[in-house]
């Protein structure tokens, strides 16, 4: 197959190397982090990018991208199928499997995420948001705005001057997907992590999800009330939110 993978730039190692690895030819596109923060925006942008693929010869899709702050809800397939994991976001994606992950929310709901690429391409003027579920929601638009308006190391003096930091995490993780040297952001998480008063944990990651998918290994979804690892959609099928263990569903528009 002729496959076209559409990313974000958090990932970017770990889908440059599997789809180095697949069988199948795989073209990649990779968004930019700081499209989490406005959703709609990035939901636009991967629908630009999935409609432009119908007339590039693809046979598919693939989206390395959960459910993401319903950004990637409302999606359309056009003209080829539409692959997507089924994950909340990409945590699930670096951690290998949903159960994992909320293993991991549940032991530990006030979690810090840090892996390589999203430090490493954090913009100077980005903000440190934690990757995942993890984290309060309303804290993440507070500390957005003082980024804003104060740039990111008035803002980390601010929250922390607040408690705010202190109150909703209490652990710091480095997931190590094994892909380049992680030397620097793994100290750099571990000194963020002494500096907030944080337990700190190095996980190993999984590639499993990733890999499967830029390699077509998607599965059967017919049948499973939980669904497969990855959603299928074909052509003139939208993604919708599925309020159970599946997190994603389809839709036919005709």
């Amino acid at each position: 197959m002729r496959l076209k993978c559409i990313g974000c730039e958090v990932l970017a190692r770990a889908i440059y190397l599997c789809a180095a690895q697949s069988p199948h030819l795989v073209d990649v596109v990779l968004l930019e982090r700081g499209l989490h923060n406005t959703p709609a925006k990035l939901r636009t942008q991967l629908q630009d990018q999935i409609d432009a693929s119908a007339a590039q010869g693809y046979d598919a899709v693939v989206l390395a991208y959960g459910l993401c702050g319903q950004a990637t809800a409302g999606l359309i397939s056009r003209g080829v199928p539409l692959a997507i994991p089924r994950a909340h976001d990409c945590i699930t994606l670096f951690l290998g499997s949903r159960q994992r992950y909320q293993e991991q929310f549940q032991a530990s709901p006030g979690t810090y995420w840090y892996t390589q690429d999203y430090i490493e391409r954090r913009s100077d003027q980005g903000s440190t948001l934690a990757l995942g579920l993890g984290s309060d929601t309303d804290l993440q638009t507070v500390y957005a705005e003082y980024v804003e308006k104060y740039g990111r190391e008035n803002a980390d003096y601010l929250m922390e001057v607040m408690g705010a930091w202190q109150r909703h995490y209490q652990r710091a993780v480095y997931i190590d997907l094994g892909v380049g040297d992680g030397t620097a952001v793994e100290a750099y998480a571990q000194g963020e992590a002494d500096r907030r008063g944080w337990t700190f944990e190095r996980m190993a990651g999984d590639l499993v999800l990733i890999r499967r998918l830029l390699y077509g290994d998607w599965g059967d979804d017919s049948g499973s009330t939980s669904g497969s690892d990855f959603l299928i959609l074909k052509p003139g099928q939208s993604v919708k939110t599925a309020y159970d263990d599946r997190i994603i569903d389809c839709v036919d528009l005709s």
